[in-house]
């Protein structure tokens, strides 16, 4: 619908105050649809597909670490954008709406006492929380009231007079401010629980890669040399029938029919089978993932998931042994039997050896992520840091994974034996380990294409529960399915950055890119559970691809310092307490204090510009000693004759 107008008059003396009311109703009250009308200097540039909702002045947003700033909240299909003019240059601050994890009103109209006490406060998912205050103040204006008005504009307002005329009637239009953002907020940050949908089936950027094609499935098993004459690629689960939270596409042993694949499938969790990450291209060790058995409390066995055990053993001709990487804590695994799950008995299968790698649910990750807020947001406390953050135990689990994909690449690589990886359901702790392994393994990984292909192939084929644990566009706050797997997966990667900055061509700033589109929705990339959800809701093609983005602007990405020669060596990094460190740059980024003087990636692109100048000068200096060369050969030839 275009822009709404309000209607101007000129009668009882009342068109100064009128004007007023039009002005304020009009750019602090009103809802706007019209995404190509001039946007005022207060309000944010959009982006193709955004358009504003809604803008309220005089709002107060209580920085916690440089005081209380007025100035104009706007928000959008999109975004919280605020912005004070009271600092040169002005203040801004933007939030994506689906980085917001709950919304609260503080203080009540007509009981909040004291300044900045009413208001609306924003707790998000990225470790920070916004508070802003509306003013309480009630506002006599002479009100402009038709019967076209009532519908478009004033059905908003509590009203005190009749509408047949105009009239004197009383808004406290803070009160309504307040409840305009917080009615757009909950609208356009929830899309799910209003449904509506996620702001990326809105936004239409074009950009020069398109994203979308980065990982192919048979591309990729091709690169790693399958099929073989041990492993062949199936297509049983193309319908998604088989295991719905699986992809279409698997790598599985040769010697298994499609008809075993099916037995096996009903004795795993989910259906979720063993099937091919990664195989190593000498030894033809391999990294297999799965769900738990289903032994339950009196030890069911499975002949067929037995045999097809045995079957990935036999495809490595180098051992004679296999490895089962249980990613629980062994209480926890024994427990998973009364509810029908639990592991693999080294009785049942021969020349197997079960591991437990004690890596704690979900459950646990999630409270330690919100002690680690409560340390890091918004002061941090510098006399108890160390107390503080070990206190979190955040640390102690990422120790905990990166100790168990090291494990896992270890067997691989230094033992020539293959590894079966799973936890419960295989969609959280498994997902994390197999690609911390791979990333270790296969310096592929560790290019920026590489990791696009990584995170594809085994966070979002194979079926991680992005929508459930990170709780895109739903209100349910205290769901218990939420929990930072994926962020503990990045913050491993960065600490193996950390210990090899040579050996990854992207730098830091990729992974907190990635974590920040993780929670935005303005990408199609990490919306839902599933590939059969996103093939369903026709991701590929209605929204734009987050690796459109990052390929698209590489250079602001790449590592200055990256070696393509150690693209073939294996890394292992050490795991033990002294060696790993808090990721400030992400987890305190929102505190002022903690923020470096000259960011990085400036001084990132300041080398890459000299690295290319001198690699253009050395193919100069290469062509001209060539050219030399090649000019004093006849002279030398004649000479000797």
């Amino acid at each position: 619908p275009p822009h709404v107008q309000m209607a101007s008059h000129e009668s009882l003396n009342s068109e100064s105050k009128s004007s007023s009311l039009n002005s304020k109703l009009g750019h602090e009250l009103m809802t706007v649809r019209d995404g190509s009308r001039t946007l005022r200097p207060d309000e944010p540039s959009l982006v193709p597909g955004e358009h504003m909702e809604g803008t309220a002045r005089e709002v107060t947003y209580l920085c916690p670490y440089t005081g209380p700033k007025k100035g104009t909240l706007s928000v959008t299909n999109y975004r919280l954008y605020f912005r004070s003019p009271e600092t040169d240059p002005p203040f801004e601050l933007e939030v994506p709406l689906g980085v917001v994890s709950r919304i609260e009103k503080v203080g009540g109209a007509n009981t909040s006492r004291g300044e900045n006490s009413y208001g609306i406060e924003i707790f998000c998912k990225d470790i920070r929380n916004l508070r802003f205050a509306h003013k309480q103040t009630d506002v006599q204006y002479p009100l402009p009231i038709d019967r076209e008005m009532n519908i478009t504009v004033f059905r908003r307002f509590r009203i005190l007079q009749n509408f047949g005329g105009y009239g004197t009637g009383q808004i406290n239009e803070e009160n309504h401010s307040r409840r305009m953002v917080t009615e757009k907020l909950l609208q356009y940050a929830f899309p799910a629980s209003h449904k509506l949908p996620f702001f990326a089936f809105e936004y239409c950027e074009q950009y020069p890669e398109n994203g979308w094609s980065v990982y192919e499935p048979i591309a990729e098993l091709k690169r790693q040399g399958l099929p073989n004459e041990s492993w062949r690629i199936t297509r049983i689960n193309e319908l998604y029938e088989l295991c719905e939270t699986y992809p279409a596409v698997w790598a599985v042993p040769a010697a298994a029919c499609d008809n075993d694949l099916r037995n096996v499938a009903a004795f795993r969790s989910r259906g979720r089978i063993p099937v091919l990450s990664w195989i190593h291209p000498e030894s033809q060790a391999t990294i297999t993932r799965c769900a738990q058995p289903l032994v339950g409390v009196s030890g069911k066995r499975s002949r067929d998931d037995e045999a097809y055990i045995q079957h990935i053993m036999d495809a490595n001709a180098q051992s004679h042994k296999i490895f089962i990487m249980d990613a629980r804590p062994s209480v926890n695994a024994v427990a998973n039997k009364a509810k029908g799950g639990g592991y693999e008995s080294e009785d049942a299968y021969q020349n197997a050896e079960v591991q437990f790698l004690d890596i704690h649910n979900i459950h646990v990750m999630r409270e330690s992520l919100r002690k680690l807020q409560e340390v890091c947001y918004p002061h941090i406390d510098n006399a108890h840091w160390l107390s503080n953050l070990e206190a979190t135990h955040w640390l102690d689990h990422i120790r905990c994974v990166l100790s168990g994909a090291l494990r896992i690449a270890d067997k691989v690589e230094s033992h020539k034996t293959s590894v079966v990886v799973h936890c419960s359901d295989g969609w959280d702790r498994t997902a994390q380990l197999t690609a911390l392994a791979m990333l270790m393994l296969d310096g592929y990984y560790r290019t920026i294409t590489g990791v696009a292909v990584l995170i594809e192939k085994e966070w979002l084929s194979y079926g991680h529960k992005f929508a459930q644990r990170i709780g895109h566009g739903d209100d349910r706050h205290q769901d218990a399915d939420r929990s930072p797997v994926f962020l503990q997966f990045v913050d491993c990667v960065w600490q193996i950055m950390r210990q090899f900055p040579h050996a990854f061509q992207f730098t830091e700033d990729l992974l907190i890119t990635l974590l920040n589109h993780l929670y935005s929705c303005l990408f199609g990339t990490f919306l839902y559970n599933s590939e059969r959800e996103r093939m369903e809701k026709e991701v590929k093609t209605k929204t734009v691809s987050l690796w459109s983005l990052i390929l698209s602007n590489q250079s602001d990405f790449e590592n200055p310092l990256y070696n393509p020669a150690t693209r073939h060596h294996v890394l292992f990094p050490l795991t033990s307490m002294r060696h790993l460190c808090l990721w400030d740059k992400y987890y305190c980024r929102w505190n002022p204090s903690m923020r470096q003087q000259e960011p990085v990636h400036i001084r990132f692109k300041e080398l890459l510009h000299v690295k290319g100048q001198l690699e253009k000068r050395v193919d100069e200096l290469r062509k001209e000693l060539a050219a030399r060369q090649t000019h004093d050969s006849p002279r030398v030839a004649s000479a000797i004759v």
